[in-house]
């Protein structure tokens, strides 16, 4: 891979300390060999993102151009996160104090990227791990709030079969949240009836809703013949 591409994020502006220091520009080849090889591997595209979000945070200018955002761009990033964060996990002699906040700072930056942006289960989850292991229940806040705004009901409902107590609970509660109508498409699918009647009965005992009352008690009749 060419060394202008490696080094392409990284003429900008990064938080340290507090501050943004101008005068410390971020060089990718400083945060290790895997951080590298995942960056060049990113498509200009999905590279762009990240760099535009980084100009952001530091106040810079951004770039006019839009960068489109999708599904691939989305697995680019989260494989992005997953390096940075095993990289600032690491206890490392070669990995001094200053590099360590910087590649933390990017992964917090590629972290709010994919909140904002992101529609997939596994992200989502991954974000959500994340915000837990940080401590940091305000990210957690909103992330539930994004997955009524955002994600597909089929998505819910695979975060709703997680293995993982508080992705699930998200999940379920977001389902509970949801029209009416929109559960009783997904009592159709044979993956997602039973997590949709869970949901259907939720609403029923938390909101008292008389509409998915009368649904349970179908499906209850239904099973009963």
């Amino acid at each position: 891979m060419p060394r202008i591409v490696r080094r392409s994020l990284f003429a900008l502006f990064i938080f340290s300390e507090g501050f943004y220091d101008l005068a410390s520009p971020l060089v990718i080849e400083d945060f290790g060999s895997r951080i590298a090889t995942v960056w060049s591997e990113l498509r200009p595209a999905t590279r762009g993102l990240v760099e535009r979000a980084l100009q952001a945070a530091s106040g810079g200018p951004q770039p006019t151009r839009n960068f489109q955002y999708d599904a691939r761009a989305d697995l680019e990033l989260s494989k992005l996160l997953k390096v940075l964060d095993d990289r600032v996990a690491e206890k490392s002699d070669s990995l001094d104090a200053d590099t360590v906040g910087k590649v933390k700072s990017v992964a917090d930056t590629c972290a709010a990227v994919l909140l904002e942006k992101t529609e997939s289960a596994e992200v989502f989850a991954q974000l959500v791990r994340r915000a837990e292991k940080q401590r940091d229940y305000k990210r957690i806040d909103v992330l539930a709030d994004a997955l009524n705004v955002r994600f597909p009901p089929s998505e819910i409902c695979e975060l709703a079969r997680s293995e993982d107590v508080i992705v699930r609970e998200l999940a379920n509660e977001a389902l509970a949240r949801c029209p009416i109508s929109v559960l009783a498409q997904l009592l159709s699918d044979p993956v997602d009836s039973e997590v949709a009647r869970a949901a259907l009965r939720r609403q029923v005992v938390e909101y008292g809703s008389e509409e998915a009352r009368q649904i349970v008690n179908v499906l209850d009749q239904g099973e009963g013949m």
